[in-house]
């Protein structure tokens, strides 16, 4: 039977896979090409959009629906066809379910006609000799926290953001993104996983809801809601219901009931963190696209069952009766993964462990949700204590608080106080690095006091540690000695070798801020030396930050750059978030104090650090806010007006590893030029050397244009010629080769 291809409607983010399907047709060796994803991702529209291009270089193009099964040899016949010689085109649309093998036996069929090529539409490959595939991939999504921060011109370049916006003005004219509502629209691309249907059907709704009432009732796994498609259209068009419905048809009982099983899973979840031992039984799954691979993670591959499937088969397992049981398993696996995790956290392993637990943490706190609704009190308390370093590190600042509370304070069986007070402790951790020093210190106080009536002499040495730092930040110097030689001297006695060295940090800082450098140094290498051995990197970034901070004091800059550097590597290798800001901005102060010539980059950084730590939500210390904004003040009257702005603005849409291989990229300053670097510069041209100085001072080739008045790809050249005469292979290169001449 012939049909119609989709309707003609304006094609969003599909510019790649229209051009790499309209070469592959034109190649006249190819003879099936099967345009594979999942169900609503818009195979349909895409082979119609190419066929409307390209079809008239075809003799004969024969468009017909696979899903009338029975037909395959009209199919053949259609193909055959009278005609001049000329080449074929025969698309075969839905070739899915029962329809796969019909096809396939018509592709065979017409394996002696060397003119007619095969275009096929289909959920999963046809199996068939010569099958060339185009896998069509859900749109691209806003990464997360998109809309916080984000300007509704930069959403707009999301292709699945351009696709919601373009047809919620279809569906109301006066519907625009805004600052207001760009939060909700990100979030509403980001629930519905960038499918283009679900997207379509979810913007008809802008005629009756806004986008944030919209978001909250598609949160929940509740968005098979969404209907309303054309009248004309498949069923399977008409409703994601309906949708998910036709995508899970036909599958085996095993694959049906592990669907149900991984729908409890938020995405993201890992194999061996669901419990499965290898990827054989999820073929049938993948091949289908009823589970998408979504990342990976030390070679481990990171999944999801995407909507709406995953609210379909969630709501089966429920109407079965296993729901509970599902969520109880979710929790309990998930309470065993971090508590195996816990010992390796403060050392070995810790880089590997900390990114493992950020790539879990939507399952971590699902799991939390879930022993925290049935009553288990304890088990979330555990849960909540294992949490500690990775919520730190992935700067859940505000989060974490907010669990330590609502645990401690939940109902339903009071918790023991040796619970209570570790809570306590831990509840106080999370406000000094939301920058309130005060509150951490009532809270340490309070796990003290509740910690006194248990008697554990290594969690009480270990909240007094934590009670220093505290006060430190606070301003109280020498009641933060006092508390710390006493924790440091208990630690170091009952052997804790972690805490021991925290304690040597937190003190080493406390006789720094007290004058007494000696002892000061004393601690602080005892401190470094500990976490070296046992491999705390992220303890070790902190004590090399306190280092650089006391290299600067005794005018050793080279010392402090190589500290500062390490500590950023170091925070890199697990991802740090809260601590990252704080590097960033001790960088680029070094920076203006040793390499004038770098202020843009420390414009970068400074805004890159104003704009990462507003994301976890900490205030800084007021006399660190004084000093960044004086740099600040400094360099916008330094640099011309434009210059500083256009910097500033490059800092803010840095990503956290953007921001620090900006930082790691800045030329060693040298004290002494090397033998031969006169003769470098003298091989340049009085234009080359120009470019070169603005290389290294970190401007892009657009800035350089702007400020030498030539062109951009005049600028090209030259960054070419002087990495080639300068024997460079990159920017950075360039940067320390022109740090020689000085």
């Amino acid at each position: 039977m012939a049909v119609a291809l989709s309707p003609r409607t304006e094609l969003v983010g599909r510019e790649l896979e229209v051009a790499a399907l309209r070469e592959r047709l034109r190649d006249p060796a190819v003879r099936l090409v099967t345009v594979t994803g999942r169900a609503g991702v818009g195979k349909s529209r895409l082979v119609g959009e190419v066929v409307r291009e390209i079809g008239a270089e075809f003799e004969r193009v024969e468009v017909l629906d696979a899903a009338a099964v029975g037909q395959e040899q009209r199919w053949v016949e259609a193909a055959r066809g009278a005609g001049g010689g000329g080449r074929v085109l025969l698309v075969l649309d839905g070739c899915d379910h029962e329809a796969r093998g019909a096809a396939a036996g018509a592709v065979v069929a017409l394996a002696g006609e060397a003119r007619v090529v095969v275009l096929a539409t289909a959920v999963e490959p046809l199996g068939v000799y010569g099958e060339q595939l185009l896998s069509l991939a859900p749109l691209p999504v806003p990464g997360d926290g998109a809309g916080e921060g984000q300007g509704e011109g930069e959403l707009h370049e999301v292709a699945s953001v351009a696709l919601f916006v373009r047809r919620a003005r279809d569906a109301d004219p006066s519907f625009a993104l805004t600052l207001e509502n760009a939060g909700a629209v990100a979030e509403i691309c980001l629930l519905l996983g960038g499918l283009p249907l679900a997207l379509e059907l979810a913007a008809l709704r802008m005629r009756l809801l806004p986008p944030h009432l919209l978001s909250a009732r598609l949160r929940g796994g509740r968005t098979t809601v969404l209907a309303g498609g054309p009248a004309n259209a498949p069923e399977r068009h008409r409703s994601l219901a309906s949708l998910a419905e036709w995508s899970c048809r036909g599958l085996e009982p095993a694959a049906r009931a592990l669907l149900r099983r991984l729908s409890v899973y938020e995405p993201g979840f890992g194999l061996a963190a669901a419990g499965l031992a290898d990827e054989e039984g999820l073929e049938p799954l993948m091949d289908r696209g009823l589970l998408a691979v979504v990342g990976e993670e030390h070679g481990e591959l990171r999944l999801a069952v995407p909507e709406p499937v995953r609210s379909y088969a969630r709501a089966e397992l429920a109407e079965a009766g296993g729901e509970a049981a599902a969520l109880d398993a979710h929790a309990e696996r998930y309470r065993r993964l971090v508590a195996a995790a816990l010992p390796g956290l403060a050392g070995t392993g810790q880089d590997r462990l900390l990114r493992d637990s950020a790539a879990e943490g939507a399952n971590v706190l699902a799991a939390l949700r879930r022993l925290r609704d049935r009553g288990d009190g304890e088990a979330a308390a555990a849960l909540v204590l294992g949490c500690h370093l990775p919520w730190l590190a992935q700067g859940r600042l505000r989060e974490g608080l907010e669990w330590c509370d609502a645990v401690a304070e939940g109902g339903g069986q009071p918790l023991p106080e040796a619970l209570r007070a570790r809570l306590a402790d831990l509840s106080g951790v999370f406000a000094l690095a939301l920058g309130d020093p005060q509150e951490a210190v009532r809270r340490h106080r309070r796990a003290l006091a509740l910690g006194k009536s248990v008697g554990d002499r290594r969690q009480n040495a270990l909240a007094s540690t934590r009670l220093g730092t505290a006060l430190l930040r606070s301003g109280d110097a020498p009641g933060a000695r006092a508390v710390l030689v006493t924790a440091f001297s208990a630690l170091a006695t009952m052997g804790v070798t972690g805490g021991t060295a925290e304690a040597a940090a937190s003190l080493a800082a406390a006789l720094r801020a007290e004058g007494d450098r000696r002892k000061a140094v004393e601690m602080l290498e005892r401190a470094e030396e500990t976490f070296r051995r046992v491999r705390d990197g992220r303890g070790l970034a902190g004590a090399l930050r306190t280092a650089a901070a006391m290299a600067l004091e005794g005018d050793e800059p080279d010392r402090a750059e190589a500290s500062l550097r390490e500590a950023l590597r170091l925070y890199g290798s697990v991802d740090e978030r809260t601590e990252l800001p704080g590097v960033l901005e001790e960088f680029a102060l070094l920076l203006l104090r040793t390499s004038p010539a770098q202020r843009p980059r420390a414009v970068r950084l400074l805004a890159a650090a104003d704009s990462l730590r507003g994301e976890t939500g900490a205030e800084v210390p007021q006399e660190w806010r004084s000093e960044a904004e004086r740099a600040r003040t400094e360099l916008s009257s330094r640099l011309d007006w434009t210059d500083f702005a256009t910097a500033w603005a490059e800092g803010v849409r840095m990503t956290a590893p953007m921001a620090m291989a900006e930082a790691l990229s800045a030329p060693a300053p040298s004290r002494r030029p090397a033998a031969g670097s006169a003769a470098e510069a003298q091989s340049l041209t009085p234009r080359q050397v120009q470019v070169a100085l603005l290389v290294s001072e970190g401007l892009t080739n657009r800035h350089i244009a702007a400020r030498l008045d030539i062109s951009e790809w005049t600028v090209v050249n030259h960054v070419r010629q002087v990495m080639r005469r300068l024997g460079c292979t990159s920017r950075v290169q360039v940067a320390g080769a022109v740090g020689r001449w000085a």
